[in-house]
């Protein structure tokens, strides 16, 4: 889950390829919950990171890239993979850096700037710079994206910094806001939010990771998943509840889907994916060069009007009256999905498999 104006609140989200790869592990084919037809496998980086790919589609098929949120993995994206093989297109879906199969960042060399500070290795140039890795290794100039949460914000960061390599990109949930060039993402969060607020108490390494082991992680999915109130979401320092919380999966969620969740963060734990909210004030440091760029990219938005991201003060006036346009002027269409929550593809994976589809359908 990623607020929109993370920028620093804005100034105003079938068979695998068989080309040739010798940087790739082998490949196979596992199913998860409702999932067939679906290849796995570990593409070697050159930037020193693992990455898990789940694929399926025509080899020849057009390529669709598609980045998960948190706390999520390629697994998001399982109905979208089967509409788009269906389709003709070959989708691509990595856990990213720091998520289920995929490794973090390598160990940083003792008197780097970074070897104090593992959070500083998932900035927002460090994992653009695994996806464009990722399509060196998979022979792709040019791909289509479709991007969710954390992954709308990282794809919006592939638009800004390689717009080469996207033809076109649909991004739910988290829309594009431009860098505040007077105040730090964190900063602004806590300004009106307090320290109480998830994103911010995130911030302290280990903290949260001591109160999510304290919940038990299959909780801790469940009341994310969960999350509907399209309020900020808060994680108190007295506590996020009990473990003994009996919180109802939403109906979009099976337990099998939950397991799935579950055996993954059980496995890596979660410091590698809260470590993207850990790099915000980093990435904001990095990317002053790109303070007023615009995203040179054709784009279409969907978010649910019950998405928190949705309700961000300021948020959707933004979207609806012209600033969204403004820095996004090739933005094609917004999507506002009525009774809908953030994890939109998951909640009403047809609609938004038909919306890509259909979108991506206007370059081919």
């Amino acid at each position: 889950m990623v607020i929109a104006c993370l920028r620093g609140i804005c100034s105003c989200c079938c068979p695998a390829s068989s080309k040739p790869n010798p940087n790739n592990q082998e490949t196979k084919t596992m199913a998860a919950g409702d999932v067939d037809q679906i290849t796995h496998r570990t593409v070697e980086l050159s930037t020193g990171v693992r990455l898990h790919v789940a694929e399926a589609g025509p080899a020849g098929g057009a390529t669709v890239l598609l980045l998960h949120g948190f706390p999520e993995l390629w697994y998001t994206w399982r109905h979208q993979m089967r509409a788009l093989a269906a389709a003709g297109y070959r989708a691509v879906a990595p856990d990213l850096r720091g998520y289920g199969d995929s490794s973090g960042a390598a160990p940083a060399p003792a008197g780097a700037a970074d070897a104090d500070d593992p959070a500083g290795q998932y900035t927002a140039l460090h994992v653009v710079g695994d996806l464009v890795a990722l399509l060196d290794a998979l022979g792709e100039k040019r791909v289509f994206v479709a991007a969710h949460d954390w992954g709308a914000l990282t794809a919006w960061s592939l638009c800004l910094f390689r717009p080469d390599r996207v033809r076109a990109l649909v991004a739910l949930s988290v829309a594009y806001t431009p860098r505040s060039a007077a105040r730090k993402p964190v900063d602004g969060l806590r300004a009106l939010y307090g320290d109480d607020y998830y994103i911010c108490r995130i911030q302290e390494p280990g903290a949260i990771e001591e109160e999510f082991a304290r919940l038990g992680t299959e909780l801790v999915i469940r009341k994310f998943l969960g999350y509907r109130n399209p309020g900020p979401l808060f994680i108190p320092k007295s506590g996020w509840g009990s473990p003994d919380d009996e919180v109802p999966l939403p109906s979009w969620v099976t337990e099998e889907d939950l397991k799935y969740y579950t055996s993954k963060f059980e496995k890596t734990g979660f410091t590698g994916a809260l470590n993207y909210y850990r790099a915000l004030n980093k990435t904001w440091e990095l990317t002053s060069p790109w303070t007023a760029a615009v995203i040179n990219v054709p784009v279409k938005f969907i978010i649910g009007d019950l998405d928190l991201t949705y309700n961000t003060p300021g948020i959707q006036d933004f979207i609806h009256k012209g600033g969204f346009k403004k820095f996004v002027p090739l933005l094609d269409d917004v999507v506002v999905m009525k009774d809908v929550g953030h994890f939109i593809n998951e909640e009403k994976p047809e609609e938004v498999s038909d919306h890509i589809i259909s979108f991506i359908e206007k370059f081919n």
